[in-house]
């Protein structure tokens, strides 16, 4: 079973004596690794889509159609506002498909210089996403206007901030410290995704209530903030809470929690393959495979 940082992901071992091995166990151990598969193929398909989209865009000389997805985003006079968003993609990317390795225990101990190289990749990519979109506000805005620059400006500069935290303390082997601020890296990093899986959530549930085209919105200016607020106060729970080894009477509240979560991360990676990035990364093979051939999608 895989770890983060000695802990079964998620909740396994938080909820469960480490000798236990009982039945009384084996619902939250399924339920984790549903929770982590889940994650994993979602996280994979929203990376390939923005290798086939936004990068895909730029390989055609079009980087125009970035603007079909998020309004706004490309502005042809803007260059360096461009370049900015640009490496904000690119680099966001390699953060959500590194972040789960990087955390998980048992790669760390079996390969350190695996787990070394790849949080080099991991800090420095996670610098460029947050300056890359900082950059971007500063000069460009966002489409949402005030409410959206403070919240996303925030949260470029908190995930330059823990990404430079991060580096500082792995380089002093100041490890308690390094483990802490990866956490939170890690919760931040999520936060495009996440971002996405709660529009796509709101949608099916709400019809988009309180979303407008232009991103100013009730709902999306709660937005601005909710897409990583939460994840840091969960992290910070994460950090400071010793693990609850000794409550077996937590499991079915364990259970039930990271099935919901499950179920929202299956939901939303539905709605949003079969609505969204499922039809651009088809469009992106089907043009591989005939480049003869124009798909609008």
């Amino acid at each position: 079973m895989a770890s983060i940082d000695g802990q079964d992901l998620v909740a396994e071992r938080m909820f469960s004596p480490a000798t236990d091995h009982g039945n009384s166990a084996s619902p939250l151990r399924w339920a984790t690794r549903a929770l982590v598969g889940t994650f994993w193929i979602s996280a994979a398909i929203f990376g390939l889509y923005i290798i086939s989209f936004y990068a895909g865009a730029v390989f055609d000389g079009t980087p125009e159609r970035w603007n079909e997805s998020l309004p706004g985003i490309y502005e042809p006079h803007t260059l360096f506002a461009t370049i900015g968003i640009a490496a904000h993609f690119a680099t966001g990317g390699v953060l959500l498909l590194f972040g789960p390795i990087q955390l998980i225990a048992s790669v760390r101990e079996s390969m350190p210089q695996l787990h070394r190289w790849l949080g080099r990749i991991y800090g420095s990519t996670a610098l460029i996403t947050g300056l890359g979109g900082l950059v971007f506000i500063a000069l460009n805005g966002t489409i949402g206007g005030a409410p959206m620059n403070v919240g996303f400006g925030l949260y470029g500069a908190l995930t330059v901030v823990a990404a430079f935290q991060t580096i500082r303390y792995a380089r002093a082997r100041r490890f308690d410290q390094h483990r802490a601020w990866a956490i939170r890296l890690f919760a931040l990093a999520i936060g495009s995704w996440l971002y996405r899986m709660d529009y796509g959530f709101w949608r099916i549930v709400a019809n988009g209530i309180g979303h407008t085209r232009s991103f100013d919105g009730p709902f999306d200016i709660v937005m601005a903030f909710f897409f990583y607020i939460p994840n840091l106060l969960v992290a910070e729970a994460f950090i400071r809470t010793r693990p609850m080894h000794t409550r077996p009477a937590m499991r079915p509240t364990a259970v039930v929690l990271v099935s919901a979560i499950t179920i929202f991360v299956a939901v939303g990676t539905y709605y949003f393959t079969v609505y969204h990035w499922g039809p651009r990364i088809l469009a992106r093979l089907v043009g591989l495979i005939n480049p003869t051939r124009t798909i609008i999608v």
